[in-house]
């Protein structure tokens, strides 16, 4: 993926987390985050399960630039030029294509269509790059709006373990 990423939805701008910003989300530092995203930073988002992968993705793009994309993205709401969750993948594409993607999105957001309008945007684009075959993702089995938003992608459930439904959508499905 290149490094002049962006997705525009009809609400929300979409951007791959750069180095800078990662790091100034570890280093908790809010207000550079905010300059350097150009919006307001909701509190509640540093309370995410997100920000414990930041230093592994921090990482990985330091090793390996051409990762930017297939990591975090930041979901920026337009109207409200508010930062209201984040998306993207776990690494690029294994040696079958294969990426494991999540989302999640802000309490005061949710059950407006953000995680699907979001996810959707990101699952279109992801699927333009050569590499990439599949798409896999988790759910608890007790969480219906995430369950929901699967399955209006088409995703399919193929697995079941304990609480958690494994998902898959294939590119030659869609």
């Amino acid at each position: 993926m290149n490094h002049s990423l962006h997705i525009t939805t009809q609400r929300l701008e979409l951007l791959p987390c750069c180095l800078e910003v990662a790091q100034a989300v570890i280093a908790r530092n809010k207000l550079e985050v905010e300059r350097l995203l150009g919006v307001r930073v909701p509190d509640d988002w540093y309370g995410s399960e997100v920000l414990d992968i930041f230093p592994m993705y921090a990482q990985m793009l330091i090793d390996d630039p051409s990762q930017l994309g297939w990591g975090v993205w930041l979901m920026i709401h337009i109207g409200d030029s508010a930062l209201i969750g984040d998306l993207g993948f776990i690494g690029k594409p294994d040696q079958t294509g294969t990426v494991e993607m999540g989302y999640e999105v802000l309490s005061a957001y949710r059950q407006q269509g953000f995680a699907f309008e979001a996810v959707e945007a990101l699952v279109d684009f992801a699927f333009t790059q050569p590499e990439l075959k599949r798409i896999i993702a988790h759910s608890p089995e007790d969480h219906v709006a995430s369950i929901r938003i699967l399955e209006k992608l088409r995703m399919q459930q193929i697995a079941r373990d304990e609480n958690l439904l494994k998902w898959e959508l294939k590119l030659e499905s869609r």
